[in-house]
C-alpha cells in the first residue's frame, strides 16, 4: 500500500475483520485502487464499491467515497494544480482572444494599407516627375543665361578688337600721309635748290632747263604722294573691313550659341514633359493596380460573418 493508510476503527459490522491491506490491491501503471475482501453480513457495503476509478488515480486524492473513513493525506496538491492549471488556461484564452483579435484587425486593415500605399506611391512618382521636369526647366534656364553671357561677352571681346584694328589701321594711314608729305618736302627742297643755282648762273629759274628739272621733280613727287596717299586709303578700308569683319562674325557666333542654347534648352523642356507624362502614366498604373488589389482582397464590412 506505500505511504497510503485506512482507519476504520468507528466502522462495526459483522464479518469486518476480513477487511484488511493484505486483501486490497492497488495498480500504479493504471492508478486504480481493487479489494477481494469479503463484508459479513449487516453491514452496508454499497459506498464502498469501487465503481468509478478515476478517483482514486494518482494526483486526484479524491476519496470522498469512502464516506467517514479518514483518507487525508497532506497538502491538496491536486486543487492547487488543477487552480494553476485553471489561471494558465484563463491568460493563455485571453492571450488567444486578443491575437485572435488583433489579427482579424490587422487582416480587415490590410486591403486599406494596401490601398493607401498604392496612393502613396502614385503621388510620389507624379511628384519625383514634377520634380525632374522642374530640374530640366532649371538647367534650360541656366543654359540660356550662360549661353547669353557668353555670347555679350564674345560681342565685348569682338568690339574691343576691332576697336584696335581701326586704331592700328588709322596709324598706318597717318604713316602713309607722313610719308607723302616728307615727298613734298623733299621736292620743295629739290626745287628750291635748282632756282638757286639758275639764280647764281645768271639763268631764269622759271625758263628752260630749270623749270624742267622742277617740273620733273614734282611730276615724280607727286607720284609717289599720290600711292602714299593710296596706301593711306588701303589701311583706313582694310581696318574697317577687318573691324567690320570681327563684329560681324562675333554677331553671327553669338547666334549660333544662341540657337544651340535654345535648342538644348527646347530638349530639356521636351524631357520635362515626357518625365511628366510617363509619371502620370506610372502613377496610373500604381494606381490601377492598387485598386484592383483592393477589389480583390477587401471584405464587405457590412456583410455578416
Amino acid at each position: 500500500m506505500g505511504d497510503y493508510s485506512f482507519d476504520f476503527s468507528g466502522l462495526t459490522g459483522g464479518g469486518f475483520n476480513t477487511f484488511s491491506t493484505n486483501n486490497m490491491t492497488y495498480d500504479a501503471n493504471a492508478g486504480v485502487f481493487g479489494s477481494n475482501a469479503n463484508f459479513g453480513g449487516g453491514f452496508n457495503t454499497s459506498a464502498y464499491n469501487f465503481t468509478d476509478s478515476s478517483a482514486y488515480k494518482i494526483g486526484s486524492y479524491d476519496y470522498s467515497l469512502f464516506s467517514g473513513v479518514n483518507t487525508s493525506s497532506g497538502f491538496d496538491w491536486a486543487n492547487t494544480l488543477n487552480s494553476a492549471s485553471s489561471i494558465v488556461k484563463s491568460v493563455a484564452g485571453v492571450a488567444g482572444s486578443v491575437f485572435t483579435g488583433l489579427q482579424t484587425g490587422f487582416n480587415a486593415a490590410a486591403p486599406y494599407l494596401q490601398l493607401a500605399t498604392a496612393i502613396t506611391a502614385a503621388g510620389a512618382q507624379q511628384t519625383a516627375a514634377i520634380y525632374q521636369q522642374g530640374l530640366y526647366e532649371v538647367q534650360a534656364v541656366d543654359t540660356l543665361r550662360l549661353a547669353q553671357i557668353r555670347t555679350d561677352q564674345d560681342q565685348k571681346y569682338a568690339a574691343i578688337q576691332a576697336g584696335r584694328k581701326l586704331l592700328s589701321a588709322e596709324r598706318q594711314a597717318l604713316n602713309y600721309t607722313i610719308q607723302g608729305n616728307s615727298l613734298l618736302r623733299g621736292m620743295e627742297r629739290s626745287n628750291a635748290a635748282v632756282r638757286a643755282r639758275a639764280a647764281a648762273n645768271g639763268i631764269v629759274y622759271n625758263e628752260g632747263s630749270a623749270a624742267g628739272v622742277q617740273l620733273a621733280n614734282v611730276s615724280a613727287t607727286y607720284r609717289d604722294v599720290g600711292m602714299s596717299n593710296l596706301n593711306a586709303l588701303t589701311a583706313r578700308i582694310l581696318g574697317f573691313e577687318d573691324a567690320g569683319a570681327m563684329i560681324l562674325a562675333s554677331k553671327e557666333q553669338a547666334d549660333l550659341t544662341m540657337s544651340a542654347a535654345e535648342a538644348q534648352a527646347s530638349q530639356m523642356r521636351l524631357a520635362g514633359q515626357y518625365a511628366v507624362a510617363s509619371g502620370g502614366v506610372l502613377s496610373g498604373a500604381t494606381l490601377l493596380q492598387g485598386g484592383l488589389n483592393f477589389a480583390q482582397t477587401v471584405r464587405n464590412p457590412f456583410t455578416p460573418g
